[in-house]
């Protein structure tokens, strides 16, 4: 097995590597995309207006 040198590794696109590996971490760091704050909980009070008429959504009777 033939290890290289770092000193053979071109310095130029060893730069690039950094350089896209620390931009892809700020990008992860600063994304505020929170996919949990956009997710439907289930119907809302105007589905249930519409589709609950003249239904009690609560029970009469005692616990």
């Amino acid at each position: 097995m033939s290890l290289t040198h770092p000193s053979s590794i071109p310095l130029r696109p060893a730069l690039a590597a950094v350089k896209m590996k620390c931009l892809r971490l700020i990008h992860m760091a600063c994304d505020t995309y929170r996919p949990e704050l956009h997710y439907m909980r289930g119907p809302g009070p105007k589905w249930h207006a519409k589709h609950l008429t003249g239904r009690s959504t609560f029970s009469t009777h005692g616990a």
